[in-house]
């Protein structure tokens, strides 16, 4: 029988479980090969339904006012650049986006470790919130060279913004383009930038990039090809069935075991002919990523709240500038085709997709 301590205890882990989003978001990256790159990835951070089906259309030339710790005082700039974004809670900025020239930013939660610049209003004119500075990527910048080139620019400022539900915004950045060029952005240490090469493009979240670097080398022995018959004291022993080599491949939703388990099943994809083969073997490969509601929550919130479920999968194709979709209410892939926008002339304007969130079934007819 637990003691009252112990009961105390476990309470506030179950509290602090129910009250946290989920840290659950994995990125990878494929190409084909007809120069085909594509971004996917799948979205749990939310405190709710967070909507993200909704998707919000910037047009070039577009004026911005970043948001900082003092209101709406930071960097000013218009933008170069049309993008389209998921949004969160009707917010205009959500966890992935892509611009009319095929650069790609996704936010990935990063608790722990993210650890902003102190606000200085004294510098509130290159100051930016973490929204804000995902939209001045996409708005100003068509490729990872102009980004690294240009992140000495801007201070990125910690905003408690209420509109998220109060949600903490702790996160880092993964950006890529049409060369297949990828990078990870994380700001730590109050303020100091650290700029990786993403590994196969794979991406989960805390802790720091090159902590799960380095716990690669846990796993050195993974293969696709099964492993031979061992044989002892006279006796053989082989495999019992397809898969032996991944033995030992991690299979929890914690965000090390992610990045290992992403890092594998993206080293042994099969060669791609096109754009389109790679945006649907993305999706086949994050279904290994897609938690259940229920499988991290804790407490009477097991059966109902989807804090931690996959409630989001997106997969942008850079070449193409295709940006394809599928949510946890509805498996059908949706899709908006960013060359068929005429970002000097259309408006800025949100993109929902009606109240209607249903699985479509199609149902065979025998003839008679």
């Amino acid at each position: 029988m637990k003691t009252p301590l112990l009961a105390t205890l476990a309470l506030i882990e179950i509290t602090l479980a129910l009250t946290r989003p989920a840290a659950a978001c994995t990125g990878i990256s494929l190409t084909s090969a007809d120069g085909g790159v594509v971004c996917a990835r799948t979205v749990e951070w939310a405190l709710g339904d967070a909507h993200h089906d909704t998707l919000v259309l910037f047009p070039r030339n577009h004026a911005f006012t970043a948001l900082t710790p003092g209101g709406e005082n930071g960097l000013k700039w218009t933008g170069r650049y049309g993008f389209v974004s998921l949004t969160a809670y009707g917010e205009e900025y959500g966890p992935d986006a892509v611009n009319e020239t095929g650069l790609y930013v996704g936010v990935y939660y990063f608790p722990g470790y993210a650890s902003f610049a102190p606000y200085d209003a004294a510098q509130a004119g290159q100051s930016l919130s973490v929204g804000d500075f995902m939209r001045w990527l996409l708005s100003s910048f068509k490729s990872v060279a102009e980004v690294r080139a240009n992140l000495d620019k801007v201070r990125v400022v910690n905003v408690a913004d209420e509109r998220f539900g109060g949600a903490p915004l702790p996160f880092h950045w993964k950006i890529a383009d049409e060369t297949g060029a990828s990078i990870v952005v994380e700001v730590v240490e109050g303020g100091q930038v650290k700029v990786y090469d993403a590994l196969l493009g794979v991406i989960t979240n805390s802790p720091e990039y090159g902590w799960h670097l380095t716990n690669l080398r846990n796993y050195l022995g993974l293969a696709g090809a099964p492993k031979q018959p061992v044989t002892l004291d006279g006796r053989s022993f082989a495999p019992l069935g397809g898969g032996s080599g991944l033995t030992g491949l991690p299979g929890d939703f914690t965000p090390p075991s992610r990045f290992v388990r992403a890092l594998a099943l993206t080293a042994s994809a099969r060669p791609l002919a096109t754009s389109e083969d790679a945006v649907f073997e993305a999706f086949r490969i994050l279904d290994n990523f897609n938690i259940p509601v229920g499988a991290t929550a804790a407490g009477d919130k097991i059966a109902r709240d989807i804090t931690s479920s996959t409630q989001i999968t997106t997969a942008s194709d850079l070449k193409n500038r295709v940006l394809y979709f599928h949510t946890m209410d509805n498996r059908q892939i949706q899709k908006l085709d960013l060359k068929k926008i005429d970002f000097g002339t259309v408006k800025h304007q949100l993109l929902g997709q009606g109240a209607v969130r249903k699985q479509a079934v199609h149902e065979f007819a025998p003839q008679p």
